[in-house]
């Protein structure tokens, strides 16, 4: 298995962590955002500490990283965040969260400023059907309407999608920084959401329900996703991973249904054959690829 291929499966690992964060959430949600985040970033951090520890090399050497590197790991991992619960207070969740989930075709469109990356028209092509597949997701039964009194939160929403995108990119400049120094950056992130809680919002004791959940977010889709998402974007084909990127919020959907905290509907099978169509799509290389492959093993000597 060569260097790329093992990104695309740490980009799919974190798609399929990323999937449990609507489910965990459900049970945290008397837990207020910026407290929940710190809770979940802090236990990411020591993640990144036991991995530390670990390896061998000492602390020190995960923490000595060029302020650069320090600017970017904190503007994606809290900065995302911040203005994520600031859409959410600012303006109804259906259409931040369709604003939001730009992130994956912003991906593949800012892709294209990298070295030695390319922009086709199947990498746009399956990163829109992607955007449409979400769309039908989210909005099935409801009546989606963008008012100019909440414009403000919208243009949080903006601004988290261009966060995440914008700090998944540009990880691939930092491709020498280790994958184990997302650590840091998530000890950081702590203390930012801690200070955000302590200013904005009034501490809750949770539950031990309540408390697991956390804890599930913290190891799960808070935790090593954010470790193996920097490894994909570092060694994978990010164009592929950001368009597949849009089975997140269906395979979130599909979760909940599971563990019956929604019901089934026909948007959700819509949104699967968009999704899975934009990922082909989107992947048309590495088909093209495989065919050759076959057919040349099947040629005759």
């Amino acid at each position: 298995m060569n260097r790329v291929q093992k990104g695309n499966i740490a980009g799919i690992v974190a798609i399929l962590l990323w999937a449990t964060l609507a489910l965990f959430t459900v049970f945290t949600n008397r837990i207020p955002p910026f407290e929940l985040t710190f809770i979940a970033f802090s236990i990411a951090f020591s993640i990144g500490l036991f991995l530390w520890i670990k390896e061998g090399r000492g602390i020190l050497v995960h923490l000595q990283l060029p302020w650069k590197v320090w600017f970017v790991g904190i503007y994606g991992l809290f900065g995302y965040h911040f203005f994520y619960f600031l859409a959410l207070k600012s303006a109804p969740a259906l259409e931040a969260n369709l604003i939001n989930y730009l992130w994956p075709l912003l991906i593949v469109l800012l892709s294209a400023w990298l070295p030695n990356e390319k922009l086709r028209w199947f990498h746009i092509v399956g990163a829109l059907l992607g955007f449409f597949g979400a769309l039908v997701l989210i909005g099935f039964g409801k009546e989606i309407a963008f008012s100019s009194q909440y414009t403000q939160g919208y243009m949080y929403a903006l601004v988290c999608a261009f966060i995440w995108s914008s700090y998944s990119v540009l990880s691939r400049y930092f491709g020498s920084v280790p994958t184990l120094s997302v650590g840091g950056f998530c000890g950081a992130s702590a203390l930012f959401s801690l200070v955000a809680h302590l200013l904005f919002e009034q501490t809750y004791i949770p539950d031990l329900e309540e408390l697991l959940a956390a804890i599930g977010l913290g190891l799960g889709p808070v935790g090593v996703a954010f470790f193996v998402w920097d490894y994909g974007m570092k060694q994978g084909d990010i164009k592929f991973i950001g368009s597949l990127s849009y089975a997140t919020p269906l395979l979130s959907t599909l979760m909940l249904v599971l563990f019956g905290r929604s019901s089934p509907n026909s948007a959700i099978w819509l949104a699967c054959s968009l999704i899975v169509l934009g990922s082909i799509i989107s992947s048309l290389p590495f088909f093209k690829g495989l065919w050759q492959k076959i057919s040349t093993h099947n040629r005759p000597l």
